[in-house]
């Protein structure tokens, strides 16, 4: 297939934006072909995207012909995977690391500045082409004439940045565009195409403004043939420098399997398995808690500006790193491991932000990490070419039988085993939840997720009473 472009308008939100796609990865449905299409923001829940198709156009030739989708019209999108390397800048790197670091956030704050005084004061909105040109500006006054030490590149993606918050935030998606703080010890620069060298043979990866490359320690290679599109280099407020590479074209799709589990998850077992198989919950925060409280103590307690407590405050940073990454390695290695033993997975669609209100359980629901693991299953769900299916959040999985269906009318939190009073079957609270959700995932899978409007309907045409009839999303019971 000849390497065509075309370019597409994308709407998630009400946000509007055109994109450049290769042709193989976009494929009209009335061919009989399967479209994979990237998504425009970086947001791995976001697998599905309204797309509109403006034309289809080859390399060298103008555009031919123009075909649009009907409104509403969703299509399956596969996320691109970054791969996140740890890095150790030598002398001559860091400081010009750190500077590009710098003015990137100088100008993103600036431009937020700029744009927020523009309405206030002028009820004038200023997009991305008119702060650019605003930034050519500023490189020629003596107050920020150091910005053109560093690579151009970053800055014009801080300005893309704001723009893209203010787009987000138009669109309800987000809260309005924060400035960027100092104190947070950190802060990123990315780089586009134009402005890095990735070698393949050698795999090595040269910066601009760079002579030599970075001293990457490359913990597994990138898949053969993917050459990453953006670089973006890091500092956390533990000191640790972090380089993640943007792939487009890395995807793995598996052999099908027969498999489908359902999956709950909890906090005394972090998932619990329609198969009966629990996975404990390691809890690394709690683990640590007491080296942690002390250390926040001593930071509290040190003069501020002193050097203790800056050696105070890097202790707590890497203590808090070293939680964060040992989370996450759990957590990445329990959803890597699920997604390719089955085939379907079926989770439900909890809102972590709705629990987490209450003051007793919001910290060991922090420190399971329920929403990162939601998260993984989803993109690496269309990474390996699997189903993800959620249901209802309202659905009374734990308190219906798996057996003959019988509904509790309550369940105490406290409970964890309980008996059914209609077929006498022992259940374990968790165990019996995923094999209601592994249920309703499938019923979803093969009936559509407005399986129970219908067969409410059904019912009601038959003058069946039903109660609660209300669902939201896939299905709440049936």
């Amino acid at each position: 297939m000849p390497d065509e472009r075309v370019a597409v308008t994308l709407n998630r939100a009400g946000l509007d934006r055109k994109r450049s796609l290769r042709l193989r990865d976009v494929v009209v449905p009335e061919a009989g072909l399967r479209w994979h299409l990237e998504p425009l923001a970086r947001d791995a829940d976001a697998v599905c995207h309204r797309v509109k198709l403006v034309w289809p156009m080859a390399r060298d030739e103008a555009p031919l012909s123009s075909l649009s989708y009907p409104p509403g019209r969703v299509l399956s999108v596969v996320p691109p995977i970054s791969f996140r390397f740890r890095f150790y800048p030598s002398p001559e790197q860091e400081p010009l690391l750190r500077r590009t670091i710098g003015c990137t956030r100088l100008v993103f704050n600036k431009a937020l500045a700029d744009r927020s005084a523009a309405w206030v004061n002028e009820k004038k909105s200023l997009s991305y082409v008119m702060q650019s040109a605003q930034l050519t500006t500023w490189k020629k006054t003596p107050e920020l004439a150091f910005l053109n030490e560093v690579s151009c590149v970053p800055l014009q993606q801080a300005l893309r940045h704001v723009d893209q918050a203010f787009r987000n935030f138009f669109a309800k998606c987000t809260s309005y565009p924060a400035f960027k703080k100092k104190k947070c010890y950190g802060g990123s620069a990315e780089f586009t195409q134009r402005a890095f060298r990735y070698d393949a043979a050698t795999q090595t990866l040269t910066l601009a403004k760079m002579s030599a490359p970075l001293d990457v320690r490359w913990s597994r290679p990138l898949p053969p043939g993917v050459l990453p599109t953006t670089v973006t280099v890091s500092l956390d407020a533990a000191g640790r420098w972090h380089v993640s590479l943007l792939c487009e074209d890395g995807r793995i799709v598996l052999p099908q399997l027969p498999n489908a589990v359902g999956i709950d998850v909890g906090v005394t077992s972090l998932v619990t398995l329609s198969t009966g198989e629990k996975e404990p919950n390691p809890r690394h925060d709690e683990r640590l808690m007491a080296r942690k409280k002390l250390l926040q103590q001593r930071l509290a307690r040190a003069q501020k500006g002193s050097k203790n407590r800056e050696k105070t405050r890097r202790k707590l940073a890497r203590l808090n790193a070293h939680i964060a990454d040992c989370r996450r390695d759990h957590l990445h290695k329990l959803s890597t491991r699920r997604v390719r033993e089955n085939q379907t997975i079926v989770v439900e669609d909890l809102s972590v932000k709705n629990m987490v209100s209450n003051r007793r359980l919001a910290r060991v629901i922090y420190d399971a990490g329920w929403s990162a693991l939601f998260r993984m299953l989803t993109y690496k769900s269309a990474w390996y070419g699997r189903d993800l299916v959620k249901i209802d959040r309202s659905h009374p999985s734990s308190k219906r039988c798996s057996c003959c269906g019988h509904v509790l009318d309550r369940l105490p939190l406290d409970v964890r085993y309980w008996t059914c009073p209609a077929c006498g079957v022992e259940h374990d609270r968790d165990v019996n939840a995923a094999r209601n959700i592994l249920a309703a995932g499938l019923a979803v899978t093969a009936c559509g997720p407005d399986v129970r409007q219908r067969i409410l309907w059904s019912m009601l045409q038959l003058g069946v009473k039903q109660e609660n009839p209300s669902v939201k999303k896939g299905i709440s019971a049936l």
